[in-house]
């Protein structure tokens, strides 16, 4: 499919989370088959400030694209500004944070409340379309809660207003992640549009990525949890949707392989001191399903540098054989 101008070839993308799809995460996934990558939320404030956290945020490299810059914000005019900015670290598309719904984002007036104002969505849309020469997009949830199901609506006026393609979680803001996803309103949104419409919610293998493309006509799905720990996600969907045998497990070496190269990615472009901090809940996902799992988490959580998890690792290796 397209999206704008920009070809996407695969059925497979990976989900804007915040703190996980930083650079190394997103290339890993891209090297697993992930058709496209959206970037960790960036405030469109902060990069109007040129606020260095959020400019360090904006970093794509040439090995995961097509990636999108995703922004957060209410106000047009900071939002199209921000845009602009942002053209210098060339990303493929600019998405628009419609769905998060976080307090300290929603409570603001940014992420999924935007779902409350349908006009402010279009006039954000619009102002950001006007300011850039990359396709726009949008990520929108089911509603802000459920007296206030309008994904259909803002993904109309969202479209009549130039977005190139919209992603639906099939939650409102206030079931946050817990109840089983609607992907019921992912078909509606998809009738209701003639752009591509990604379908997000509740994708934990390949299985349920076929079954929702077929369920809803949605022209892609997009992974955000099901990732975690398990960048295979992507693979398998390709494979299954090639009509190829799915692995039925990865095995614990190759897991630990996987997770070695991350979390050397991650020390290379954050420095090992942040890394390794981030690293921990990196290596308690991959050791989900491992022979003693429990305390592996745990024996995770006091890592601090590269050589602790190479001999943590050791171990894992030596517990499987």
């Amino acid at each position: 499919m397209k999206i704008g101008n920009v070809e996407i070839n695969g059925y497979a993308a990976l989900a804007p989370m915040a703190g996980v799809a930083d650079r190394a995460f997103r290339e890993l996934c891209v090297d697993f088959g992930a058709a496209y990558a959206v970037g960790e939320m960036v405030s469109a404030k902060g990069i109007t400030y040129n606020n260095d956290k959020s400019l360090e945020l904006l970093e794509i490299s040439e090995k995961e694209r097509p990636c999108a810059i995703q922004l957060f914000g209410y106000e047009p005019e900071v939002m199209a500004r921000a845009a602009e900015i942002s053209l210098k670290f060339k990303p493929d598309i600019i998405d628009i944070n419609m769905g998060c719904p976080a307090p300290k984002i929603a409570l603001n007036g940014s992420g999924s409340a935007l779902m409350k104002n349908p006009d402010l969505c279009g006039k954000i849309v619009e102002a950001v379309k006007n300011a850039v020469d990359v396709p726009v997009t949008v990520k929108i949830r089911k509603g802000w809660d459920d007296n206030s199901v309008n994904a259909v609506e803002v993904a109309k006026i969202c479209e009549q207003a130039g977005a190139s393609a919209i992603a639906v979680h099939g939650r409102t803001r206030q079931q946050q992640y817990m109840p089983p996803a609607d992907w019921n309103i992912i078909k509606q949104v998809k009738q209701a549009v003639k752009i591509p419409v990604i379908g997000n919610g509740d994708i934990t293998n390949a299985y349920l990525a076929a079954k929702m493309l077929e369920e809803t006509g949605c022209d892609m799905v997009m992974i955000g949890r099901g990732a975690l720990g398990n960048p295979w996600i992507f693979r398998d969907i390709n494979m299954l949707i090639n009509n190829e045998r799915v692995p039925l497990e990865v095995s614990t070496t190759e897991r630990i392989a996987v997770l070695l190269k991350h979390i050397q990615k991650l020390c290379e472009y954050k420095g090992e001191v942040i890394g390794m901090k981030e690293a921990r809940k990196h290596a308690a996902w991959y050791f989900k399903g491992v022979h003693g799992a429990a305390s592996l988490r745990k024996q995770a959580g006091n890592l601090n540098t590269f050589d602790d998890l190479i001999e943590l690792c050791k171990t894992v290796i030596q517990q499987s054989e």
